[in-house]
């Protein structure tokens, strides 16, 4: 078991990652719910293959717990679905004293957050995130948002979860497309600021991919480490937290256009976004097309989409892409900011990025 801490002064944060966590939580959460009050907000999925577990580790340590269980998908992190919540958790009687769980992965993660941030004007939660995804990325740090018809993560508050349990255990049950999912966030690490760990991760990228457990261990640690020290330096994305949405930029535009749904999903659209972003850096003229190319490379070797056309057949408006760029949180005065690269290891913020720029390089990705 190993443990990474968050620090922001008083509302530091663990997140300890390990095996067998779910079946040690009552014990691991105690300190962190003092009333041992908690409703437990999941999905059908992942209640069918962890609730009871959970919830029998919480009772052992003498923990009461009402289940809420939400249906699965990205149509759930809605405002719809938002309104659903708050609503089950306002009939559960938990007070600001209390303290909400989340069990799933990002969308539940997400929701039950911005539900925390606004219960009852805020109350305490903790992530006990089940997918690779969740644990690497979405858990760690505070963000919660719903999606809304304008994009994704544009409605939401930024609140700190009391403790985070990573179970490497429950990744066992992960389809291998949700697995490779979680593998994009992991890379997306190496390739916005830490160099020797993107060149770990080119060698051992099969055996994460397979969880073996020293290489998931090891992976997953450095890239929560590595998030838990920008988030420390940088809480509300103000400077260098926003290096942390390398891919996002191209990839909520994509995901906009497909659906938000099955057809792709998040950690591909990251995958693709952060290929697209490294190739248009080098159309730019700001890191060498060789590095580029091993960015790409690394990307596919995990069967992560990379192109426009292993999205889908028919061909995207390019303008249309712009469109929901246009609406990313990273924007300012209605210019388009990017996150950008020089080359492997070396992100950075890109303001001002020129639309006609941008249009060239999509038609040229295959875009209309």
């Amino acid at each position: 078991m190993r443990s990474v801490s968050v620090g922001l002064g008083a509302r530091a944060y663990d997140v300890v990652i390990g095996s067998g966590l779910i079946d040690r939580a009552g014990a691991l959460l105690a300190d962190v719910i003092p009333r041992k009050r908690t409703a437990i907000v999941t999905d059908e999925t992942v209640a069918a293959l962890h609730a009871e577990r959970f919830v029998a580790a919480l009772k052992a340590e003498g923990f009461t717990g009402r289940l809420i269980v939400l249906p699965p998908g990205e149509d759930t992190k809605s405002f719809e679905g938002l309104a659903d919540l708050c609503d089950r958790l306002l009939a559960t009687g938990l007070d600001r004293g209390d303290v909400i769980t989340a069990l799933g992965g990002g969308v539940i993660g997400d929701l039950t957050g911005f539900a925390a941030a606004i219960y009852k004007r805020g109350i305490d939660f903790v992530q006990i995130p089940t997918t690779l995804l969740a644990q690497v990325d979405s858990s760690v740090g505070g963000k919660t948002a719903i999606d809304t018809p304008r994009g994704k993560n544009l409605i939401g508050a930024f609140h700190q979860p009391k403790r985070v349990l990573a179970d490497l255990d429950v990744l066992s049950t992960l389809p291998e497309r949700e697995v490779r999912c979680g593998y994009a966030e992991i890379v997306k690490y190496g390739l916005l600021g830490d160099v020797s760990f993107f060149e770990r991760l080119e060698k051992t990228c099969a055996r994460v991919l397979a969880l073996e457990p020293e290489a998931l261990a090891e992976a997953v640690h450095r890239a929560v480490a590595m998030k838990a020290e920008i988030v420390a330096e940088d809480e509300t994305e103000r400077g260098r937290r926003a290096l942390l949405n390398l891919g996002h930029t191209f990839g909520h535009a994509l995901e906009a256009e497909t659906g938000f749904g099955a057809t792709l999903l998040h950690g591909e659209a990251v995958g693709a976004g952060m290929a697209l972003a490294f190739r248009f850096s080098a159309a730019l003229g700001l890191c060498s097309g060789q590095d580029a190319k091993r960015a790409v490379a690394a990307i596919a070797a995990a069967s992560l989409p990379t192109t426009l056309d292993e999205i889908r057949i028919e061909p995207f408006e390019a303008d249309r892409l712009i469109a929901h760029m246009a609406q990313d949180k990273k924007a300012e005065g209605g210019a388009l900011t990017f996150i950008l690269a020089r080359g492997v290891g070396e992100a950075f913020v890109a303001k001002g990025v020129e639309p006609d720029k941008l249009r060239r390089f999509l038609i040229e990705e295959g875009a209309v």
